[in-house]
């Protein structure tokens, strides 16, 4: 009985961490789900206004560095919302990471790493895979709010490669 008490006491812990990571895994899928899967994929930019810190930062290994909120949500209204087609992102499953930003113990922010593949939708007709990239995205818990603050795009691979 004792070793019993003594094994729950060492594991439980353990546990708690893990559910702790758990749940900011939970948390940033559903951030990143908002940002894509509604933002992106709808252009709905009122989340991007929403989800976005307001000293954002966003580095694109093709088009350059958004250095602003104002830049990106401009460059999103009069760019993304604008094509002949609906873009689309896909995460691809599987590949989202999430490792935990602490100071002395507390919880201050998290890297979110991944890829992703972006579709061209026209219409009714099947989606065209448009290229892939790789992702790092700096999330900060702003007053309780998990605010997106830098990102990086990278290692874009268009799809006729």
């Amino acid at each position: 009985m004792k070793n019993t008490i003594l094994s729950l006491l060492l594991i439980l812990p353990l546990l708690a961490a893990g559910q702790n990571t758990d749940d900011l895994y939970n948390t940033l899928r559903a951030q990143d789900s908002l940002l894509f899967d509604v933002g992106f994929n709808t252009c709905d930019v009122e989340i991007f206004e929403r989800l976005v810190a307001d000293d954002f930062e966003f580095y694109h290994d093709q088009s350059g560095i958004t250095p602003d909120k104002a830049s990106f949500i401009k460059g999103t209204r009069e760019g993304l919302c604008k094509l002949d087609y609906q873009p689309i992102r896909q995460l691809d499953a599987g590949s989202l990471k999430v490792f935990p930003l602490k100071n002395n113990g507390v919880l201050y922010g998290a890297l979110q790493t991944g890829s992703h593949r972006f579709y061209a939708k026209k219409g009714d007709e099947p989606l065209v895979l448009t290229s892939s990239a790789l992702f790092d995205h700096l999330w900060m818990l702003e007053d309780g709010e998990w605010k997106l603050k830098r990102v990086i795009s990278y290692a874009h691979v268009p799809a006729w490669k």
